[in-house]
């Protein structure tokens, strides 16, 4: 006997605005839920233009990696639905207001799936026309985006903004310093043997959030990130980032499950949008490379590259964002 969904958990959601950036007066915000194929209830808000009339064109936005909706996710999808978008901004499993225990963990199947079940949810709400919907990854969440466009069909088109790939960063380390065979033995059994403390203590460790504060000698990028998950620019008190972090095991499973195969068989359109001065940067032009790869569908395929942007100026930076850009390529590629 299959699971009915009046048995899946319900959740309590905050109802009071309480993001990272000032309310719209030009679209309405809700609070909706809806469910995973774990049978993982989500929680999303969702922005819909304000008079808007017939049925709209949506868009699914999650991330970034360790965020929660209330912060960059938010933004952009309300910024998309001021210029006319239905828009939801999810939590993803384990995170934020959604559901999913043991809290605090990640995976590479049970993340792209958040991003089907949006679709899943989007294509029967009565106000969204089901043949135009796209999604919208941010940083770790970019890979899951493009990872889910290589597995759902109904996806017509997907922005990826100053991705990651989980995969390779857990395995290669930042910039492929830790790409050996050596150095992901040690990992695996560092984790492995947390894996039996945290079962002795019975409570999984936290890996921590980002520092604060942040020694002088930390890497630029690391400042990049404290300046906006520790500041009043983006500090939310559920966003992992700003607070306790994943779990030290939460991301294990990245070690060995790739993501991004098969992406040069994507038909859909794929938006990979970038700052030119991120050091994440490398992660999006290889991901945009292998998606071309020998690829029979390459005329909707696009390298966005935004001239002088860190990592984080494409989270919450609304004057070099390029929404205008993005509204247009989804247009283009959602008829």
């Amino acid at each position: 006997m299959g699971t009915k969904w009046s048995q899946l958990q319900e959740l309590k959601l905050v109802q009071e605005w309480d993001k990272t950036f000032p309310k719209s007066e030009e679209v309405n915000h809700s609070k909706v839920t809806f469910h995973n194929r774990f049978g993982i209830t989500l929680a999303a808000d969702m922005y819909t233009p304000k008079n808007a009339e017939g049925r709209l064109p949506a868009i699914a936005v999650c991330g970034p990696f360790g965020a929660v909706k209330e912060q960059a996710a938010g933004l952009y999808a309300q910024t998309m639905a001021q210029r006319g978008f239905l828009t939801i901004a999810f939590d993803p499993s384990f995170t934020g207001e959604s559901g999913g225990e043991p809290r605090y963990m990640a995976s590479p199947d049970i993340n792209t799936e958040d991003f089907m079940a949006a679709v899943d949810f989007l294509s029967l709400q009565d106000h969204v026309d089901s043949e135009k919907i796209g999604i919208i990854g941010i940083c770790g969440w970019g890979g899951m985006a493009i990872n889910a466009a290589a597995l759902d069909t109904r996806v017509k088109a997907t922005v990826a903004s100053t991705m990651y790939d989980m995969s390779r960063v857990n395995a290669n380390g930042y910039f492929d310093s830790e790409d050996s065979e050596k150095a992901r033995f040690e990992k695996r059994k560092a984790m492995n043997a947390q894996r039996l403390e945290d079962y002795k203590n019975g409570i999984y460790a936290l890996g921590g959030g980002v520092s604060d504060p942040m020694p002088e000698d930390a890497p630029w990028y690391f400042q990049d990130y404290h300046a906006y998950y520790k500041t009043e620019r983006g500090y939310h008190p559920r966003s992992l980032n700003s607070n306790g972090g994943w779990n030290v095991i939460g991301c294990q499973s990245f070690l060995n499950m790739p993501i991004l195969q098969y992406s040069n068989e994507i038909r859909s359109a794929v938006m990979v949008l970038h700052g030119d001065k991120a050091h994440s940067c490398y992660f999006g032009k290889d991901a945009y490379a292998a998606m071309m790869s020998g690829s029979k569908y390459q005329d909707n395929k696009e390298l966005l590259l935004v001239t002088g942007a860190s990592h984080t100026d494409l989270y919450d930076r609304t004057d070099i964002i390029p929404f205008d850009k993005m509204v247009d390529f989804f247009l283009k590629n959602m008829k």
